[in-house]
């Protein structure tokens, strides 16, 4: 083992001051007081659709429940469970002979009440019955026809079809059971898919701009139909590829809740709209107009609302709080807060904060471009 003189491991006073001097005077990690280098680019000209999105559910646009007008066993239940049906279609069967034999009765008294009521009218003409007893076999030959027409609707209803086409749920009856006014009357319901509804709330703030889209005749409509338009998606399908059309506004805001309720109409020939799915509903507002977009990395949310920060006067970046407008390809639409000479901060965001000065850098190729003027080309 080796051993060193204590003298060569101890510093000097004066060497172990020149150390601490020289140590002082190294940047510590973390002091930095350069300026944040931030992307900035000026927001860019878009003609853009305003809309309103929403979210509905769908509901069929009608619904019935079937049920066994008369009483009897229940024969057959001739579909199968979830199936689409036509309208007309038998759906159950219960047993007709008894309402058969019922109307054979009722016809049967009925030729006997006009065989006697005929043999009335050839005695009156020979004066050898009186006017009462012809009054008395005209009503009972009046009430054996009422008879026969109330029998043949009986057994019509010992037949359940389908009042319109549609999707059946699974029946809730099964065959040979008993059925009828007062026992298992429900059979089994049916919903009209094809148009199909899809039901949605307005708030305040947005009923008054479709009002206001309405005054000013700005309101989308429906080809073919006066009615404004509603687009439609589910929430696995891109976009709203479901077109249809505003079909029923309720005629007040609710004071409970503070929105209107509105019901869009539309064609689901496919069948893909099915009731009980959630929606995304978007009703276009116009025709498009120049928005300013500014990419969707861009744009801030606080308790003060959304906000863009923006580059001002001697690289100092200032808060600027903005409306936002609806989705575009390039980002999102601003309604304002902004002017297209503002250098919006894209990238860098995490780096600055208001008031803080910045080393601003121009969005290359590939990146947000300039603004322009409506018409124009970006520079």
């Amino acid at each position: 083992m080796m051993h060193f003189p204590m003298k060569a491991i101890l510093l000097s006073p004066a060497l172990l001051l020149a150390v601490l001097i020289a140590g002082c005077g190294k940047r510590q990690p973390g002091t930095d007081t350069r300026p944040a280098q931030v992307t900035v680019s000026e927001p860019a000209w878009e003609q853009v659709v305003d809309y309103l999105d929403l979210t509905g559910t769908v509901f069929p646009s009608r619904t019935v429940d079937l049920v066994a007008r008369v009483s009897g066993y229940l024969r057959s239940a001739d579909f199968a469970d979830g199936a689409l049906v036509e309208a007309g279609q038998t759906l159950f069967v219960i047993e007709p002979e008894p309402y058969e034999q019922q109307l054979r009765l009722a016809q049967a008294a009925l030729l006997q009440a006009q065989s006697e009521y005929d043999r009335q009218i050839e005695l009156s003409k020979e004066n050898a019955t009186s006017a009462a007893s012809v009054e008395r076999w005209l009503s009972a030959r009046d009430q054996a026809s009422a008879q026969v027409e109330l029998a043949r609707i009986n057994l019509g209803y010992t037949r359940v079809t389908a009042p319109f086409s549609g999707r059946i749920g699974r029946r809730l009856v099964d065959p040979g059971n008993l059925v009828g006014p007062n026992v298992n009357t429900r059979l089994a319901t049916l919903e009209q898919i094809d148009p199909i509804y899809v039901y949605f709330n307005l708030n305040e703030r947005d009923a008054l701009r479709i009002w206001e889209a309405v005054r000013q005749g700005g309101l989308a409509r429906q080809p073919g139909t006066s009615k404004a338009r509603v687009m439609v998606g589910l929430q696995t399908e891109e976009g709203h590829p479901h077109g249809g059309a505003l079909d029923f506004t309720d005629t007040a805001v609710s004071t409970a809740t503070g929105t209107l309720p509105m019901r869009a109409v539309l064609q689901n020939e496919d069948k893909a709209l099915f009731p009980g799915l959630f929606a995304r509903v978007r009703i276009p507002l116009g025709e498009p107009r120049p928005m300013l977009v500014v990419p969707n990395s861009a744009i801030g949310n606080d308790q003060e609302g959304d906000y863009v920060l923006v580059v001002g006067a001697n690289d100092v970046v200032a808060r600027r709080g903005v409306v936002k407008g609806p989705l575009t390809p390039g980002g999102c639409a601003i309604r304002s807060g902004l002017d297209p000479a503002d250098r919006v901060i894209v990238n860098g965001l995490m780096r600055t904060r208001p008031n803080a000065k910045v080393a601003p850098v121009k969005a290359g190729p590939g990146q947000p471009a300039a603004a322009a003027a409506p018409g124009q080309a970006p520079e």
